[in-house]
């Protein structure tokens, strides 16, 4: 299965000590991270690995015995159920002594941080600020459900409560991550669409989180990875749009003009922006999985 997950078209996977594993296959488990981060091909993409929380027992064996094992071969851990700055700090003062024991580069384990308590969602800033190791915040929204005490029969898609309320039950809470991630100058990655059968909730729910802000999306199954990376995409008439409008803000700025007009529609600096963050993706969405 670690083979398979690989060989797919994902920008990025991880292995999971987690949710995934019963508690007593916790021990065995990380061993077979260990052999997969340091001896599979890994195709271009970063390493990396879902640890168990920081309530948990588990929690610093996790991060103790595979990242000394795994060692320069390991690049990124998933930190679940992160609920205060105070817990990305602990796994950074962990991974300092694993990285000066084992001699390896300091900070070079980056850290990925999911959010989906309430208590999570209260301290969202500073924990977006608490170390430098951090390069995103993922969205859980199943966990997050429960722990806010929603009723929710399907992650990820809607369902009988959805179309009781009057707008879109989590707007609040993803559009909170996706502010604290670009306030730090993180990714943003919305949560997973459990039903992988559903393909048009799986598209309604991508398009909802890309008109957020979100960089991506987790999926679940192989079987929604091409619909999730096309639809985080830009489109050939969004990219076309994007080069128009950046050609004539360039020309205008040659020519000394501060107005710009395009197919009859005033643009400003903010348009210029959107339209080169536009390029930008289509430009990263071309080039070889970076995660």
């Amino acid at each position: 299965m670690v083979e398979k997950g690989l060989s797919s078209g994902a920008d990025l996977l991880f292995l999971d000590l987690e949710d995934a594993v019963a508690p007593g296959q916790k021990a065995e488990a990380r061993g077979n991270v260990i052999r997969a981060v340091s001896e599979l091909d890994w195709r271009g993409r970063p390493s990396m690995y879902r640890m168990n929380a920081l309530d948990t027992p588990y929690f610093y064996r996790d991060v103790i015995e595979v990242a000394e094992e795994a060692g320069e071969s390991l690049d990124l851990i998933l930190v679940p159920k992160v609920e205060r700055p105070e817990d990305l700090a602990t796994l950074d003062t962990l991974l300092r002594g694993v990285e000066a024991a084992r001699g390896l580069a300091p900070g070079g384990i980056k850290l990925e941080a999911q959010i989906e308590t309430a208590l999570g969602l209260v301290n969202i800033d500073a924990i977006a600020r608490a170390t430098d190791r951090l390069e995103a915040l993922h969205f859980g929204p199943g966990d997050y459900a429960a722990s806010v005490r929603m009723p929710q029969t399907s992650i990820g898609t809607a369902d009988e409560w959805d179309d009781l309320y009057p707008g879109h039950r989590f707007h609040y809470v993803m559009h909170r991550i996706v502010v604290a991630a670009r306030a730090a100058g993180l990714r943003a990655v919305d949560g997973p669409v459990a039903d992988f059968r559903d393909e048009e909730g799986l598209r309604k729910s991508c398009l909802l989180a890309r008109s957020i802000g979100f960089d991506g999306k987790w999926c679940i199954h192989p079987g929604q990875i091409g619909a999730v990376n096309e639809l985080f995409s830009p489109t050939e008439e969004e990219v076309e749009w994007a080069e128009k409008v950046v050609a004539a803000y360039e020309e205008a700025e040659a020519a000394g003009s501060g107005s710009i007009s395009v197919d009859g529609k005033m643009v400003d600096a903010a348009s210029i922006r959107m339209a080169r963050n536009t390029l930008d993706l289509a430009g990263s969405s071309e080039a070889p999985p970076k995660g």
